[in-house]
């Protein structure tokens, strides 16, 4: 008899991460052979349970991965209740996956998407400090003494923050930095909290995973060696 949690479970029958799937649990939305089940620690005989997302029945799926370079005017949700268009859109699959963290409605760039909940929680847990490059374009140089503040840190709503890396280019209003956490808007925070307006957001590298020349809108499977880089890069997936 196998068996697997059910958060697990879900995430892996493509619902969403392991966290957004235990908000599905708490909401009473998931069944178990025709029962409620409420509880985060429930486990499922994979063989011989019928599971039920909102009276319709789920099923373990193949493990898909994709990289999207995300355009502006989309959100990384798997829906929205102002009916704006997601990035699940975009994709064309039969397969249900769900975005790797979020990116900001009007950034742009490297978004992961998938159904391996696993693989999705290695790369958004704080521990892991799994890396994340961003172009922003700002609306004035950057000051020398301003970038050393944001490597040391800054507070933002009371938890400290902090660039690992801050790289300008020739032209000193476009800025590479490099953070391993992603709190909301957590790159346009920490250049506001100094007086600096973000005009442009682009995600350009996520834990050594890069657009090359995908253009705006499209997507691609990830290779074999891509996701073997990361689960050897980030040791424990």
């Amino acid at each position: 008899m196998v068996t697997m949690r059910l958060n697990r479970y879900l995430s892996e029958c493509g619902l969403g991460s392991r966290r957004k799937v235990e908000e599905f649990i708490l909401q009473g939305r998931i069944e178990i052979n025709g029962k409620t089940v409420a509880e985060l620690a429930h486990n499922v005989e994979i063989e011989k349970d019928t599971v039920t997302f909102d009276g319709e029945k789920v099923k373990r799926q193949s493990k898909a991965y994709y990289l999207l370079n995300k355009p502006k005017g989309y959100v990384t949700t798997t829906s929205d209740e102002k009916n704006r268009r997601t990035v699940l859109e975009l994709i064309k699959t039969n397969v249900k996956v769900f975005p790797v963290g979020r990116l900001d409605y009007n950034t742009t760039g490297v978004l992961l998407l998938t159904n391996d909940g696993d693989f999705t929680n290695y790369l958004l847990h704080p521990n892991n400090k799994v890396r994340r490059v961003y172009r922003a374009v700002i609306d004035k140089p950057l000051e020398i003494k301003d970038k050393e503040k944001m490597l040391k840190g800054l507070y933002l709503e009371g938890k400290k923050g902090r660039f690992e890396e801050i790289i300008v280019t020739r032209k000193s209003t476009i800025v590479n930095v490099t953070a391993i956490e992603g709190r909301n808007h957590f790159v346009k925070k920490m250049f506001q909290t100094l007086g600096y307006n973000v005009d442009e957001l682009a995600r350009i590298n996520y834990g050594g995973i890069t657009l090359g020349d995908l253009p705006l809108g499209g997507w691609r499977e990830l290779t074999l060696a891509e996701i073997n880089g990361i689960k050897k890069k980030y040791d424990k997936l």
